[in-house]
């Protein structure tokens, strides 16, 4: 209850901050814009439906199938209003309030109709389907925040040492263009429908919460909150627009990015030259360089690979459909990123170790500080800053030395990998071989 209280009190805080913040540009921030959603059209009315299924991970069979109901009816009723009244909706999905309307009056239930344990875990369902919602929101107002308080970007610096990678975003780049708006459409429907992806994934791991009555110590959830509550951080030490932006014109995919400008100008006047995906950039030294005031600063790490790779690692002990799945949406998020421009190959190994780093930590945590977690966090850690840090400070002397620096980058982040899968099958229960028992004959 006090981890519980904690982490509300955190949460409802930093969302104060930062509509205060959204404010200060004009903007409505995530607590306005999670509200207006309850009458206007939300922007995305699939996100709000998966929420209200984490919300009913609490709930009763009984109780899920009259809450679907509360949901599919309340759209119902909104679609008959605005037709009525002639309202079309242009910018959001026409369903998804009533799912926000249930997961409200679940929260308003079990203030009112529950007590005890019973009202404590269906708070705690409700906390879950609203921190996703939380996420989209405080996301697109944190991503519009560092567009406008960090003027100049580090792309140049990620793009040199990039080249002792082969740059992959160009080359990968390539091969999606070729496939053309076939390719296009598919990567695009995986890589915007991440969080959807997870909730499945959560809601498998979370299926026997309702017989049981508790959560289990350790969920995909829980990882998914923390990657979004410390990477956003990152995105102003380390401000990075992407190939798409930095080396192209950036109006291909503007309006899937700018959530907040859709109509925005093209970001060409502010790139290095017009070089993605056909030619990558020339070998010089790297400086940083001014960026316009729209394009979000959120590269570095890269946050679409550290989830898919959260979602990856919670699926192995799934079914075999599950394990498939989750092998599927890391490959394809990971070509999605690098053939959509919106990210370097340096991004994408920071990601990996960045989730790894987390996922031990918060296992580390349920065991109570178990040394070799701790070592393991640590080396992650450390790992980590040190990929930052060469992006940096050493990006020239790493593509002039692509085949020794090219190697090492993707070596250290092995080095993680094999640690966390060591040191997490040490924690796995070990079977217990059955005894065989020798019959016994009766002598006569």
């Amino acid at each position: 209850m006090i981890l519980w209280g904690a982490a509300g009190a955190v949460t409802l805080g930093f969302l104060v901050a930062l509509e205060i913040a959204a404010r200060r540009f004009g903007v409505p921030g995530p607590i306005t814009n999670q509200t207006r959603e309850l009458v206007f059209a939300p922007k995305s009315g699939g996100l709000l439906y998966a929420a209200m299924a984490l919300t009913m991970v609490v709930l009763t069979w009984r109780q899920r199938f009259v809450a679907i109901g509360a949901a599919i009816g309340i759209d119902v009723a909104f679609l008959v209003v605005r037709w009525a009244f002639d309202v079309e909706v242009t910018d959001g999905h026409p369903f998804g309030n009533g799912a926000l309307w249930v997961i409200v009056g679940c929260a308003v239930v079990a203030v009112t109709r529950r007590t005890g344990p019973e009202r404590v875990l269906l708070l705690k369902g409700v906390g879950l389907g609203l921190l996703l919602m939380a996420g989209r929101k405080t996301g697109d107002t944190w991503l519009l925040i560092t567009s406008k308080t960090r003027p100049e970007v580090l792309d140049q610096y990620v793009a040199t040492a990039d080249h002792a990678l082969g740059d992959p975003s160009w080359l990968v780049g390539r091969l999606v263009t070729a496939t053309g708006p076939v390719g296009f459409n598919f990567l695009d429907t995986v890589y915007g429908q991440l969080a959807v992806a997870a909730v499945v994934a959560a809601l498998y791991q979370l299926r026997n919460v309702a017989v049981e009555r508790r959560f289990p110590r350790h969920h995909l959830v829980r990882t998914f909150l923390v990657i979004g509550l410390l990477g956003p951080a990152f995105y102003m030490i380390y401000p990075v627009v992407g190939p798409l932006f930095a080396y192209g014109t950036g109006t291909e995919h503007w309006a899937a990015i700018s959530l907040w400008a859709p109509e925005a100008p093209p970001t060409e006047a502010w790139a290095v030259a017009d070089l993605w995906p056909r030619t990558p950039p020339p070998l010089g030294a790297p400086h940083p360089m001014p960026f316009d005031g729209i394009t979000p600063r959120n590269c570095m790490p890269s946050l679409h690979t550290a989830w898919a790779t959260a979602i990856f690692v919670h699926t192995r002990r799934g079914p075999r459909v599950l394990r498939f799945a989750g092998t599927f949406w890391l490959i394809a998020t990971l070509a999605a990123t690098l053939g959509f421009g919106y990210h370097y190959g340096a991004d994408l190994l920071a990601g990996v170790v960045f989730t790894l780093t987390i996922e031990a930590a918060l296992r580390t945590f349920d065991r109570n500080g178990d040394p070799s977690g701790i070592k393991l966090v640590a080396y992650g850690a450390t790992v980590f800053t040190a990929l930052l840090v060469s992006y940096r400070w050493l990006p020239l002397e790493m593509a002039e030395h692509r085949w020794v620096a090219g190697p090492l980058l993707v070596l250290v982040t092995a080095s993680v990998v094999y640690g966390y899968v060591r040191t997490t099958a040490r924690w796995e229960p070990k079977a217990v071989p059955a005894q065989r028992t020798t019959p016994q004959v009766e002598l006569i």
